[in-house]
């Protein structure tokens, strides 16, 4: 369950937002919720691709810098799986 915030809105804004919300099938406050969340994401999205960007622009310096797969403590080469038993 979410937390609780009150916000305050113009008549105007408050009718045309409950009448929005109508249309949607939603309460005023899942109408409201819906728009923040998606501003969210859409920031968080955003960041994403920003850092996904910067990090392969990047990767060449990276590698020369640390090598590609060169972390302290990892095993020189991927631990074998055994198989799951069937049950």
């Amino acid at each position: 369950m979410g937390k609780q915030t009150n916000i305050r809105l113009d008549e105007e804004v408050k009718a045309a937002a409950e009448d929005r919300a109508k249309r949607r099938g939603l309460s005023l406050q899942g109408y409201v919720a819906d728009l923040i969340e998606a501003d969210v994401n859409q920031s968080r999205a955003a960041f994403m691709a920003g850092a996904a960007s910067f990090l392969a622009a990047y990767t060449d310096v990276f590698d020369a810098e640390v090598g590609e797969d060169q972390y302290p403590g990892l095993p020189d080469a991927p631990a074998e799986t055994a198989p799951r038993d069937a049950a």
